[in-house]
């Protein structure tokens, strides 16, 4: 245990802080210097920017790219796509604002040595599907976070717990606090703006994965999301926390299936070989109305009708992947698919000795996960450009929260789903021009109470108190009367939220009175988070990691349990709500927790549709 840093204090001034390295966070301080020429920029990233994030592993495409140059699709082509497998509900000023300038990031990437496939009859991007383009992306991320470290000074290994807030001006983002996770030395970041670009949430759902692969998920382990935590502390007005993602993904290893839906043309059956989704039409269009006509078939009802199979026995479902490997090229790709980011699924395949060129492998859904850059809307209301966005989706600068000077990029801002790598890049670069003005705007600096600096950095580090005077007193095993360990608060999270709020042990189901217990058990482990301990600073890590799911999975309790609706199936259902009720329900669900009183205040936003 070292307890020997805590009592170290560093003090950061900037113009600019963004929160997390990633593709957001690269794109922001990308641009932010691009504008802000004398600006100081700081980049604070919980692991190393070289290998972190979503993309930390690598890439196998590029998922979000027009093709403008070739007249392949146009912005509002893409907005039209994003509703339609959102089920009518995304902010299409913020889809379109991606859109439109997705195609000069991705062309940058290629500048800087991204390869990128070409198509070697007409010389375009090789393409995955309509909107994806095939790369060699096992070094995708040290890319394009060498970009970001020549524009800023990075801070890797801190991690930020509490956003700091100016005590002249409640409502205004002074800056954040966070400690070093190895030396532990604690950070008082003072800003002048702030771009929150974290990670969003996965172990916030039990994974299917267990023994050997316990703690294995789709969307990276580490994302913990403070995408959502720092902002819900602070007041900001949230969206969509309901709209949770469900992955259909190769089982066990969670390798991904795009490139072999999409480009090898791989055919699904159930167990019988029957392709199934045609066949359930009819019955979803019962459930959902004209979103079950979207071409393509939305995501959700896509998992639905796999679901479905496999609740009437008719599983395993398979992805022929013997059917199309009839070529050393389409072999290639496939085994490229998964070396550039899922090497674990290659090892799976070897594991169970499965060839894929003899026999089929077995399609499985994940656990869910809380991510405002995939293919859901989860994350803060922000405001939009002020070209495209309506009145009351316009207050300030472009991507910027309720919070005054507190910005968002990737998998913070809601309503803009299906960004991706590439369009979070570009979310990045928008809220890094944005602040930017904002701060050249700015008549008076915020100011820090420095009480609440000394009141935050005595609650980051309790944790190594608690168990620094009851480590001792143990029952049994790791069974400590008087403090929890961050695993095993993790573990009560994890289950709570499988049970309760429609995880993979109830095939994706809940109702009211499930989700009034998971308020309740929650609110247990909310007081329990007082009495976490932490042994070294690994575990401090773990604990206030903990403590930003916790905050996240609340949120999503109660958006859930507010939309009295099953608006996607396939990522949950509302067993008492089995419906889509668009009279009622086209809107965007809100909350806003008040820090004074301690109250969730829950509110219907409205959507408004710009494209035709």
């Amino acid at each position: 245990m070292s307890l020997r840093s805590p009592g170290n204090v560093k003090f950061v001034d900037t113009d600019i802080l963004v929160i997390g390295g990633g593709f957001g966070g690269c794109g922001a301080a990308y641009e932010s210097r691009y504008w802000g020429r004398d600006l100081k920029i700081v980049v604070a990233e919980k692991a190393n920017i070289d290998r972190s994030g979503a993309v930390a592993h690598g890439l196998s495409a590029i998922n979000c790219y027009m093709g403008m140059q070739w007249g392949e699709n146009q912005p509002d082509d893409f907005v039209r796509y994003v509703r339609g497998d959102l089920m009518g509900l995304v902010r299409e000023d913020l889809v379109f604002d991606i859109a439109r300038h997705v195609d000069a990031t991705v062309h940058m990437f290629e500048e800087w040595g991204l390869p990128i496939m070409k198509n070697p009859e007409t010389g375009h991007y090789l393409r995955e599907g309509k909107w994806q383009v095939m790369i060699h992306g096992e070094s995708y991320k040290p890319i394009i976070a060498e970009a970001a470290k020549k524009s800023a000074e990075v801070y890797n290994r801190i991690m930020v717990t509490h956003l700091l807030m100016d005590r002249t001006r409640p409502n205004r983002v002074a800056g954040a606090v966070g400690f070093h996770v190895r030396d532990g030395t604690f950070y008082v970041f003072r800003a002048k703006a702030v771009i929150n670009s974290a990670g969003g949430a996965s172990h916030i759902f039990r994974p299917r994965s267990v023994g050997e692969g316990a703690g294995r998920t789709w969307y990276s382990p580490w994302s913990s999301a403070s995408a959502y935590a720092l902002l819900i502390q602070a007041g900001a007005r949230m969206i969509q926390m309901e709209n949770r993602i469900v992955l259909a993904r190769f089982k066990d290893g969670y390798g991904p299936v795009g490139a072999w839906f999409l480009l090898l043309k791989a055919p699904a059956t159930n167990a019988y070989g029957e392709h199934f989704e045609a066949a359930m039409l009819d019955g979803m269009k019962a459930m959902v109305g004209k979103y079950a006509e979207s071409t393509p078939l939305p995501t959700c009802l896509r998992n639905h009708a796999l679901l479905q199979e496999i609740k009437a026995g008719k599983g395993p479902i398979y992805m022929h992947t013997e059917r199309v490997l009839d070529s050393k090229e389409k072999e290639d790709i496939g085994w490229e698919d998964f070396l550039d980011m899922t090497v674990g699924q290659a090892v799976v395949w070897a594991s169970q000795n499965i060839d894929p060129r003899e026999r089929p492998s077995e399609l499985i859904t994940s656990e869910p996960y809380v991510m405002g850059s995939h293919a859901t809307c989860s994350g803060a209301w922000a405001s939009g450009p002020e070209d495209c966005a309506p009145a009351d989706y316009q207050w300030g600068y472009n991507r910027m929260t309720t919070v005054e000077g507190l910005f968002g990029a990737g998998d913070t801002i809601g309503g803009s789903a299906h960004k991706f790598s590439s369009g979070s890049f570009t979310e990045g670069r928008i809220a890094g021009k944005a602040a930017v003005k904002y701060v050249m705007d700015l008549a008076s600096p915020p100011q820090i109470d420095e009480a609440e600096v000394d009141r935050l950095r005595t609650s980051v580090f309790r944790p190594l108190q608690t168990y620094a005077v009851n480590r001792n007193e143990i029952v049994a095993g790791s069974v400590a009367p008087h403090y929890l360990s961050p695993l095993q608060g993790l573990q009560r999270l994890e289950k709570i939220m499988d049970e309760y709020v429609g995880g993979v042990s109830m095939f994706y189901v809940t109702n009211g009175p499930m989700l009034d217990r998971a308020l309740e058990l929650i609110g247990m482990l909310k007081e329990d988070l007082d009495h976490i301990g932490a042994e070294d600073m690994h575990q401090l890590l773990r604990a206030w990691e903990l403590a930003h799911r916790v905050w996240t999975a609340e949120a999503v309790v109660r958006h859930t349990l507010f939309r009295e609706e099953t608006r996607w199936p396939g990522y949950y259902y509302r067993a008492d709500h089995p419906r889509l009720i668009d009279p009622d329900w086209h809107v965007f669900t809100a909350s806003q927790f008040d820090a004074t009183h301690g109250e969730w205040q829950m509110s219907k936003l409205p959507v408004h549709h710009l494209i035709a």
